[in-house]
């Protein structure tokens, strides 16, 4: 389908050229082409045509009468609540388990008359950097023979580069939009921590997730958030700041302030090719009047450590209420409750959430609480104060998204450590709850693309969605996802 993004599709519609019929039959006929990427654990064809004609006869009555979002055609990772859908978290721990509620995110975009097309895979429970840990099986980047999406929303970001879907709600704890859409040549955003409700989001580690959004372009991203920002009863962290009119986008004419961290680019982890890259990009800004200052950070390898101690620590409390008690997968080969919950879990969960279980009950258990949760706490606490100083004097981070492109399935099975590191750059936002965009760069020699990252200051969602755009539709760093 050629319209990939939704102002082109809502001239079309307006001008009678199109209607939202004959795009989700588009969509529905990608899906069906697309079933070897392993992309959909579900396709709600039959919802999302009714619904489609419904909208149509609508906007045939009264064109004003329709929504926002007529026809914004999404899809939804797995771990996002839709009242009377099955939603499982990629695991076989909550099969067959339909949600009673719907997440406030989608609720919000629902009430505008987005369609959801289906239910795409993830990692499950969202722990993942490859999409390769889905209790459904892998799913599979379009661009590459045999190649990771990235992950955990590695099945989101497919859905849109494979053209099934204008735009995918995907979940962010460390990277898990941004570093997906990097993977596949696409605009992944996770806004300020609690700007969006977690209200029907399976949780993760709940003081690291935020529901973030997989597009095309960066305009589609500002409207998703434009709609769905802002309180909400159901969810306390949910922020009580005023919603920006994201969909402004600012021109930025002013000169900006940017740094980067030089042992980012100098780190061993680093390819070569995104390196040039990434200070080729640094460069181009200083030519066009922006102040780019390269700094020293010294708790850069902090990050990832501190950042598995305290997700796997609040992963095992959240995920310990899949006992097979009160709702899942239960064993059926048991004789009393401890049985139960031994075997259902183990029978239920897969690897890698085990590992991270395991993981997060021994660095909160006695005799080794302070020693490993309390002192990530305290990385944590330095990480987040040396970044709101950055921001006192910077108005945008810039790094890469990711250290390599995407790997080929089960390269990194064997060592998890090696996985865990493909979100080096990822997870500063995540830790200190700022906003961060990734957005194409470039390919590689291999034609495999990797991203650049933007991030800002807590609650400047619109300044760095516009920055973001002015480097998208300026045409001076980007070009068909080739560096110039």
């Amino acid at each position: 389908m050629e319209n990939k993004n939704f102002v082109s599709i809502q001239s079309q519609l307006a001008s009678g050229h199109l209607t939202v019929s004959t795009l989700v039959s588009g969509y529905l006929k990608a899906i069906e082409s697309t079933k070897e990427l392993n992309i959909y654990l579900e396709v709600f064809a039959e919802e999302a045509i009714t619904r489609a004609k419904e909208l149509d006869k609508k906007f045939t009555a009264d064109a004003t009468s329709v929504g926002r979002l007529y026809g914004m055609v999404i899809s939804i990772k797995d771990v996002i609540c839709y009242k009377d859908h099955p939603v499982t978290g990629g695991s076989k721990i909550l099969a067959d388990f339909e949600s009673l509620y719907t997440a406030t995110a989608l609720q919000r975009l629902l009430d505008e008359d987005v369609i959801v097309i289906g239910r795409v895979n993830c990692d499950e429970f969202a722990m993942g950097s490859g999409n390769e840990n889905s209790a459904y099986g892998p799913t599979i980047n379009a661009l590459g023979e045999n190649r990771v999406p990235g992950g955990s929303s590695g099945a989101s970001a497919v859905a849109v580069q494979a053209d099934t879907c204008l735009a995918s709600l995907g979940s962010d704890t460390g990277g898990s939009v941004r570093q997906p859409a990097a993977f596949c040549g696409l605009v992944g955003f996770k806004p300020t921590y609690g700007r969006i409700s977690r209200y029907g989001l399976l949780a993760y580690a709940s003081s690291f997730d935020q529901i973030g959004t997989i597009t095309n372009n960066v305009a589609d991203a500002a409207l998703l958030l434009e709609i769905m920002a802002g309180p909400d009863a159901y969810d306390s962290t949910a922020s009580p700041e005023t919603v920006e009119k994201y969909t402004s986008l600012d021109t930025q004419t002013r000169p900006k302030k940017i740094a980067y961290f030089k042992s980012a680019l100098d780190h061993p982890s680093m390819d070569g090719e995104i390196r040039s890259a990434s200070l080729e990009f640094l460069e181009k800004l200083k030519k066009n009047g922006h102040e780019v200052i390269g700094l020293n950070f010294d708790l850069l390898n902090y990050l990832i450590p501190a950042y598995y101690v305290l997700t796997t620590a609040e992963a095992s409390t959240n995920l310990s209420r899949y006992d097979g008690v009160r709702y899942g997968h239960r064993s059926t080969e048991v004789n009393d409750l401890q049985e139960t919950y031994k075997k259902s879990r183990t029978e239920g969960f897969g690897t890698e959430v085990k590992r991270r279980i395991l993981l997060g009950t021994f660095v909160l258990s006695s005799g080794y609480y302070d020693a490993y949760y309390g002192k990530a706490q305290k990385v944590r606490r330095l990480i987040t104060e040396q970044t709101k100083e950055i921001f006192q004097s910077y108005d945008y981070l810039v790094m890469p998204v990711t250290p390599s492109v995407a790997w080929k399935i089960g390269d990194k099975s064997i060592d998890p450590v090696a996985a865990y590191l493909a979100d080096i750059y990822t997870v500063q936002a995540n830790m200190t709850g700022i906003p961060a965009i990734a957005i194409p760069l470039g390919k590689n020699k291999e034609s495999m693309p990797f991203g650049i990252q933007v991030m800002s200051g807590r609650h400047t969602e619109l300044s760095l969605l516009s920055f973001a755009n002015s480097i998208e539709t300026s045409n001076l760093y980007i070009k068909n996802n080739t560096l110039l």
